[in-house]
């Protein structure tokens, strides 16, 4: 029987209809990124390629980075603006933060406050209090605060919420993932300012899809170990955590160090009618295994037994985020990832990663 847990359900399905409806083209809305110092700064391009967005400048604060950005392709042909015109651009709409990860929430802060939407980045500060405050300012001025993790619009999440939703897996009673690399020097360095480690840098997107599925644990217990360890190296670099439930448990790894990780990066949720397993999360393969025949009101068919499901074209990330986004903002939708299930993600995350 699904619950709560099931979840950010059908309801969270990108409304792609409602965005050419009656074949009108709708305005842009005007969307400003501040910082290029984030590992997915590069999103910028999927706003850029979208007739839902206008991007009307970046903001980088940082001289260095600002030197860098403005050699990138990624940037070729935007306006380079500073803090305050870029918050005082007319008709602006959205801000998208995309700063390091210490910079995060004070930007997200000045967003909020100024009044505008906001894109922001994983993962949400190394405490909860400023998070917390940002989004109850969001919520008391009517502002979406759309956080960055990646899978949620992947086609295998989205079909594995519907199923959930609807009853077909039964009683979950397990999930497991995982989301692993192997990281660079320089990027175990920069992961290293944080003592959440990979679990804190990785982990954070496969535990925004646990809590998708399963709500709020009961306990956490993180298991954080080190194994390339060295005066010049501390970073946390390969984690697991245990999540409790009355009647589940889940289970999150995520290290640094696992040759080609990211094809067996996976997602899977196991219920009393069936099991979905999603790998790689990155392009999507489902292998479904249900105890009866299922099939939607629109005729989709999922035989009894275990069946293959692909998914094409390729899953591009970010796409559904931007068009989920953008109908929020023009209210043709709901936020189907209010605060309350993002300050739960955050809280969640701090303590998988050994940082409460």
């Amino acid at each position: 029987m699904p619950t709560r847990r099931s979840l950010i359900a059908a309801a969270s399905t990108v409304p792609f209809a409602l965005l050419s409806a009656k074949g009108d083209r709708k305005k842009p809305l005007r969307y400003l990124q501040i910082g290029v110092g984030h590992a997915h700064a590069g999103k910028i391009s999927v706003y850029r390629e979208s007739s839902d967005w206008e991007v009307v400048g970046v903001v980088e604060e940082d001289a260095e980075l600002l030197a860098k950005a403005k050699l990138s392709p990624a940037y070729k042909g935007l306006k380079f603006m500073t803090l305050e015109e870029g918050l005082n651009t007319r008709d602006l709409q959205v801000v998208g933060v995309e700063t390091a990860v210490r910079d995060l929430l004070r930007y997200a802060r000045l967003a909020v406050e100024g009044g505008f939407h906001v894109h922001l980045d994983k993962p949400a500060g190394a405490e909860i209090s400023e998070y917390r405050e940002i989004m109850k300012v969001a919520d008391a001025k009517g502002l979406v605060v759309q956080m960055g993790y990646m899978y949620r619009f992947n086609p295998a999440v989205q079909l594995l919420r519907r199923m959930c939703a609807a009853g077909w897996l039964g009683e979950v009673y397990e999930t497991h993932a995982v989301m692993s690399k192997v990281m660079s020097p320089s990027d175990r360095r920069g992961a290293a300012e944080f003592a959440g480690g990979t679990m804190f840098e990785l982990g954070c997107h496969i535990i925004d899809l646990t809590l998708q599925i399963l709500g709020r644990p009961d306990r956490i217990v993180a298991y954080p170990r080190r194994v390339l360890e060295s005066d010049s190296d501390q970073l946390t670099d390969n984690m697991l955590a245990v999540f409790e439930y009355p009647k589940a448990t889940a289970t999150v790894r995520s290290s640094a160090l696992e040759v080609d990780g990211s094809s067996r990066r996976h997602f899977t949720v196991c219920g009393t009618a069936g099991t979905f397993h999603i790998q790689p999360l990155d392009r999507p393969s489902v292998r479904l295994s249900l105890s009866e025949e299922r099939s939607f009101s629109n005729g989709d068919r999922y035989p009894k037994g275990s069946s293959e499901i692909k998914f094409e074209p390729p899953y591009v990330r970010y796409v559904g985020d931007a068009a989920d986004l953008a109908a929020i903002v023009r209210r043709e939708k709901e936020n189907s990832f209010p605060s309350v299930h993002d300050l739960n993600v955050q809280a969640a995350v701090l303590e998988a990663s050994a940082m409460k």
